[in-house]
């Protein structure tokens, strides 16, 4: 079977060769279709990682709070409720449901519930990532920061929260390019991301494999995008000689 690539030079209504391969003239190609689909794909990542990160973070750090028992239980309540419930599940029910239960929610756009649903399932897993990143360091580590005066906050603030951003970097970096690869669910609710391109364009087309191929390939580069910003991340933020011992630092 021989490759057509010039399929994404042609015009998206009338299936004809445009100007440009990048839709000048007024012409819409499918080659612009699909960089605004990776467009719309990195922001409903982005977002949802920034979403995640800041609850995750805040989940994570009050499941090991010392002599908080019920902040402890609703930490895990949030993570068991939102690790536990398949992706795809918790997309329509922010979409279809969550809107006709509050009706507020119904002039939101599809895309922000996307972003809801992404961030909050992350958010659970980055939680755990936060919380088994404190309970690694070291007992001392916590009472150091006890003996200097500090109040909770503080010794947290400066003392395990730094050495525990270092101990899970790796494991974030793993939820961050799988954050890209989730986003793939947004189709199901008419999401114009990445997906939704290459269903559409394979079905109008006949040229799947082109189209499928040319997609794996930008999901490739924004993972790896994502990893070689995380590697610089970790590099810088290592601290030479620092090895975790005794899972305590949490208790």
């Amino acid at each position: 079977m021989a490759w057509d690539w010039q399929v994404f030079c042609e015009d998206t209504i009338e299936r004809q060769p445009a100007q440009s391969c990048f839709g000048k003239g007024g012409d819409i190609t499918y080659l612009d279709w699909m960089l605004s689909a990776w467009g719309w794909t990195v922001s409903v990542s982005l977002l949802a990682l920034l979403l995640a990160l800041v609850l995750g973070i805040v989940i994570g750090t009050l499941r090991t709070l010392p002599d908080r028992p019920m902040v402890v239980r609703l930490g895990n309540a949030w993570v068991e409720l939102f690790r536990n419930i398949p992706l795809l599940v918790q997309i329509f029910l922010w979409y279809h449901v969550l809107p006709s239960m509050f009706p507020v929610l119904q002039g939101i756009p599809g895309f922000v519930l996307v972003v809801f649903a992404l961030g909050f399932f992350t958010s659970a897993r980055i939680a755990e990532q936060v919380r088994s990143g404190i309970q690694a360091l070291p007992r001392g580590q916590r009472y150091a920061g006890m003996a200097m005066g500090f109040t909770t906050f503080q010794y947290y603030r400066y003392v395990l929260l730094p050495m525990a951003f270092r101990i899970i970097i790796p494991p974030l970096t793993s939820e961050t390019m799988n954050i890209f690869k989730n986003s793939s669910v947004a189709f199901a609710v008419s999401v114009s991301e990445l997906t939704m391109f290459a269903m559409q364009a394979q079905e109008e087309t006949s040229r799947g494999v082109e189209v499928y191929l040319a997609v794996t390939g930008l999901y490739i580069i924004s993972a790896f995008a994502i990893n070689r910003i995380m590697a610089v991340i970790e590099k810088r933020a290592r601290i030479p000689g620092f090895v975790v011992a005794g899972g305590t630092g949490g208790h």
